[in-house]
């Protein structure tokens, strides 16, 4: 029988435990609320959750952050009045200025000690906010980072499988045409070697960005703004190329070239999607405590393209990264799968939202991984 000696707790005291740190490593969105139901404190998860800071949101009401479902709103009230503590499963809330998302309430009250304007204490409720769509979303990232996997290998398998018969083609029409005088009948060797050369580029476009993205530090509005000249060039007059930039997005390791050539494809794509007038913005947003994959990284980069057209089909929307899917009768289907690829090289990963008015690119990219 083994005996392992006690040793002592590097936390001899429980009130020397930082609460506010443990809260801000959460995943779960955490709220408190006074007796006005103001905010008293969010996590980062609830500002992440909010679109909003903490320094923002301190003393607003919990309205001017979200709309609150009436049943919720009795069971906070209820919280105030010292009933027990009870989890309300499903709720839909509408955050400001952002949408819709779908979480779990847990609501207990507590007591707010004095200060900060109160004389003595006084009830509040803390708020526990959980996404049921986060979970979903995690899972359809997982399928989608396999699916993408999966389909590229064996789409760079058939490719060179495929290149090397094509190559004997062109070889055997070259050296049929040095022994032929008919013109006419040169003009049909011609042909042969014209499209083996263009089924040889399209195999090649077909097998991906094989190049590993060279890392140094990279600011990505700088990348945004080098894709948003380029397409001023042939910009329609109708469209309005637009941006809303978080300034705080500090500079991370990635290939600037290579980012660009994901946005100027998803900036394109929108461009097509429009025709000759339309919106399209360019957004981005700091994530905190986000999943991709299986990682979680404590901040990741949210750059958006979005733009006002009719949307992508829904019987498109799950397979629109793979090759050759496209909506539009003269595309070729290799765009987005390209800009998956560039992505995934990067340890990110593109989601599309869409739907009649409202289609939204997402690139999401680590900035800080929890180890």
């Amino acid at each position: 029988m083994v005996h392992y000696a006690p040793t002592s707790p590097l936390i001899t005291d429980p009130q020397q435990l930082p609460v506010e740190t443990v809260l801000d490593g959460m995943t779960t969105a955490i709220l408190v609320l006074d007796g006005d139901l103001r905010v008293c404190y969010l996590n980062p998860a609830a500002e992440d959750l909010l679109k909003t800071s903490l320094r923002y949101g301190f003393g607003q009401p919990v309205d001017a952050l979200m709309e609150l479902p009436p049943p919720l709103r009795e069971r906070l009230r209820g919280a105030l009045a010292g009933q027990a503590p009870v989890t309300d499963r499903a709720q839909h809330l509408r955050v400001s200025h952002w949408g819709e998302v779908m979480v779990d309430a847990a609501i207990s009250p507590v007591t707010l000690p004095a200060g900060g304007g109160r004389s003595l204490p006084e009830p509040g409720v803390l708020l526990e906010l959980v996404r049921q769509d986060r979970h979903l979303r995690i899972t359809q990232e997982e399928l989608l980072l396999n699916q993408h996997a999966v389909t590229q290998e064996v789409v760079r398998g058939l490719a060179h499988e495929i290149k090397n018969p094509l190559g004997g083609l062109r070889g055997a029409a070259q050296l049929l045409e040095r022994h032929l005088d008919d013109p006419a009948l040169k003009e049909y060797t011609g042909i042969i070697i014209k499209e083996a050369d263009r089924l040889s580029r399209l195999l090649t476009r077909l097998q991906g960005a094989q190049a590993r993205p060279r890392l140094a530090p990279t600011n990505i509005h700088h990348v945004l703004e080098h894709v948003r000249r380029l397409a001023q060039t042939d910009l329609p007059t109708g469209i309005d190329l637009r941006f809303d930039y978080d300034p705080s997005i500090p500079e991370f390791m990635a290939d600037a070239e290579q980012l660009i050539q994901v946005f100027i494809n998803l900036v394109r794509n929108a461009m097509q999607a429009l025709g000759q007038e339309g919106r399209i913005t360019l957004r981005t947003r700091v994530e905190r405590q986000f999943t991709i994959g299986t990682r979680r990284h404590r901040l990741a980069l949210c750059a958006e393209v979005e733009d006002n057209g009719p949307g992508v089909p829904p019987e498109l929307q799950s397979r629109i990264f793979l090759p050759l899917v496209t909506g539009r009768p003269d595309g070729l289907g290799l765009g987005l799968s390209i800009v998956q690829s560039l992505v995934a090289g990067h340890g990110g990963l593109v989601e599309l939202h869409s739907e009649p008015g409202r289609t939204r690119f997402g690139v999401y990219l680590p900035l800080l991984t929890d180890g």
